[in-house]
């Protein structure tokens, strides 16, 4: 069967984004029953195929889930919010379940109460909305599989001591799988991970509350780990215990649920019957599909990496040929160059094509949690998202959904206000939440804006003066947007009363480190009582760029295109000085210049000439000009890393191989102009 699981995986998440979507839908328009046969239907057709490849606690629950909707479309049961809550609950669940497979799992997980609340709903009795949920704490404790308590005995052996770690995190801890992360690599340097409890793959997605408890093996400490899991920020307690190995027993093994013996013909039996089914009342529309399909291949993203490998270095080779006909000046093979290099960017435009996903892929789980939040916080609010079409290299797609969530739910916990202040403020009771995505020249913008409170900024600068991040003297200088900086600070938070939701400012250092690290930059523009726009601006691709290669003394810099405006040069008497800076009027403004031989420190062998070359650059709204020796042409370049131990370079963001095999570092505008 396993040559089936892959589809199965894939399948399987498009009819559980149908239903979340569906069931959104199905809130705002309750009586519409062609909108419950959709999600019948994909229910019906996840139902089946997991069935079929054995997973059986999977097609259980969709079978339970299943039964609710039939007896909506049959008029038995009225759709409530609060029955919406139980039926999202259960795809929760079944993502988790899909999720655990992909991840080499079993799919099992213990679903009984959804199931019991399914059951209750399928007998007539509707949940009602409860005032205050119940708080309780479970108590998580480890069980141990014949394999695991193997494992064990063998360390003991070795003379390594078995502990169990009870963790549990802050309640304001908003990036929670970073922090399991930091946890695991703590006690890895001390020793190894044997267990986790919720699993790894649930503690990967923050599928879990605050707490959870990890078996580890170490000749350390009880002490020693204590320490050292305690070093890790946003962990409220921590508890080791020593475990005596010998009096442990370990738990029954599960048998395996899937039988060998399903033969292929009942998979294509099956997948016929779904096909079947789902062809009801749209047979048009399945021809049109059939069309698509056909036409589509599902490509793994690690053979595109490959291939986005082998096309740099194609990249760095063609730009040895195109120099070694320049010299050579041989007018055919100057021509049969100039051909390859046209193939080789419309090859490249390819490459990059197929690597590009639509932003929707992350936007598509945003309409489910906002709806969520809303009803937690006792808000009105109404998602927009524009621009969903807008496409990123997957690389990007892959990091940058985090980052989104936590600054969706900041904007709509502490940015958007409750329905009574709204009307008191004379604003509508709903209030407005924007995601958009755009393309700008080699990069995009995602912003996400909200029609709440603002920041307060007076608030912000004196969180900043207690907690020392700055001074009171120099907080009397700083404009709106460099206030607004402040809450990007390690830890810092405007929240007066810590939310378990979200606080505005807590966990946004680390929204702030991801988007940098892909190359991007988050800014802020804010306006008390009118709302909050937080920007962010990523590079369409992460690895060629087409750059302006310059020339300091003898030395080769390439700076990318997309910070450019324009290239000039000047006359020596045409540079000005204001506050202690030199400067020049560059159409009607006045900009800075900086020496890039002073910047990094070039040995001077040329003499300074009376003219000077510049490159007028631009983030945001603030320019400078970069003085260089000479120009020397635009050309594409494979981005390279400087490795680890550069990482610190001021103002380089890289490097790059030129034809001539000599290295040209990549210049990082965007420190410059800070």
């Amino acid at each position: 069967m396993s040559q089936y699981l892959e589809i199965f995986i894939d399948e399987s998440k498009e009819h559980l984004q149908t239903i979340n979507e569906q069931l959104l839908e199905l809130e705002k328009s309750p009586d519409d029953l062609s909108i419950v046969n959709e999600i019948f239907r994909s229910a019906h057709t996840l139902k089946g195929m997991s069935a079929t490849m054995g997973f059986e606690d999977l097609a259980n629950l969709t079978h339970q889930m299943e039964n609710v909707l039939d007896g909506i479309r049959n008029h038995k049961i009225t759709v409530t919010p609060e029955l919406l809550d139980v039926v999202f609950r259960a795809v929760d669940d079944l993502e988790a379940m899909v999720n655990s497979i992909a991840s080499g799992g079993d799919g099992k997980r213990d679903v009984r109460e959804v199931v019991q609340q399914l059951k209750q709903i399928e007998q007539g009795d509707v949940p009602t909305r409860k005032t205050e949920p119940p708080s309780t704490t479970p108590t998580l404790t480890q069980t141990y599989g014949e394999f695991e308590y193997n494992v064990l005995q063998h360390s003991k052996e070795q003379g390594f001591h078995t502990y169990e770690i009870h963790v549990k995190l802050r309640a304001d801890c908003l990036l929670k799988a970073a922090r399991v992360f930091m946890v695991f690599d703590a006690l890895n340097q001390v020793g190894e991970v044997i267990k986790a409890n919720p699993p790894v793959e649930l503690l990967e997605e923050e599928k879990f509350d605050q707490e959870f408890v990890v078996t580890v093996v170490s000749k350390q400490s009880a002490e020693q780990l204590y320490a050292q899991v305690s070093k890790v920020s946003e962990v409220e307690e921590v508890t080791v215990t020593a475990i005596d190995v010998d009096k442990l027993r370990p738990s029954e093994l599960t048998p395996p649920q899937l039988e060998v013996s399903q033969t292929e013909a009942a998979v294509t039996a099956a997948k016929e019957e779904q096909k079947e089914e789902k062809a009801e009342g749209q047979k048009e529309e399945k021809e049109q599909h059939k069309a698509v399909a056909n036409k589509t291949i599902r490509v793994n993203i690690e053979r595109l990496d490959i291939l986005m490998n082998l096309f740099e270095e194609l990249v760095i080779d063609r730009g040895r040929l195109e120099q070694i006909s320049r010299e050579l000046n041989h007018p055919e093979l100057h021509e049969t160059v100039e051909r390859m290099s046209r193939i080789s960017s419309d090859l490249q435009n390819i490459i990059l094509n197929m690597r590009m996903v639509p932003v929707e892929t992350v936007f598509n789980r945003f309409p489910r949690m906002v709806r969520q939040l809303a009803r937690d916080l006792g808000k009105k609010i109404n998602l927009e998202i524009i621009g969903a079409e807008t496409e990123l290299d997957r690389t990007v797609i892959d990091e940058i959904g985090d980052p989104l969530v936590h600054l969706l739910r900041n904007a709509i916990d502490h940015g958007i206000e409750t329905p009574e202040v709204r009307r008191a403020k004379g604003k509508p009771e709903e209030g407005t939440v924007k995601l958009k995505a755009y393309h700008s020249g080699n990069h995009v913008f995602i912003e996400i804006e909200d029609d709440g409170a603002g920041i307060n900024r007076e608030k912000v600068l004196q969180k900043a003066i207690n907690k020392g991040i700055i001074s009171k003297q120099n907080a009397a200088n700083l404009t709106d947007k460099q206030v607004y900086e402040l809450i990007f600070a390690s830890g810092f938070s405007t929240a007066d009363k810590i939310s378990d939701i979200s606080g505005r400012g807590v966990g946004l250092d680390v929204v702030k480190s991801t988007i940098e690290s892909l190359g991007g930059s988050v800014t802020i523009d804010s306006h008390e009582g009118v709302g909050s726009i937080f920007s962010i601006q990523l590079p369409l691709t992460l690895s060629i760029i087409s750059v302006m290669l310059v020339e300091i003394q003898y030395e080769k810099y390439a700076i990318p295109l997309s910070s450019i405006i324009e290239t000039a040069i000047i006359k020596k008497e045409d540079i000005l000085h204001a506050h202690h800076q030199k400067v020049i009027d560059f159409r009607g403004k006045v900009v800075p210049l900086l020496f890039l031989k002073d910047v990094f420190e070039v040995p001077v062998v040329k003499e300074e000439e009376d003219f000077f070359s510049v490159v007028i650059v631009r983030k945001g709204e603030k320019m400078a000009g970069l003085v260089v020796d000479s120009f020397i042409g635009q050309q594409e370049v494979v981005l390279k890393s400087l490795g680890n131990y550069l990482t610190s370079v001021f103002a380089i963001s890289g490097a790059t191989i030129l034809g001539d095999g000599q290295v040209a570092l990549i210049i990082d505008c965007n420190a410059l102009i800070k």
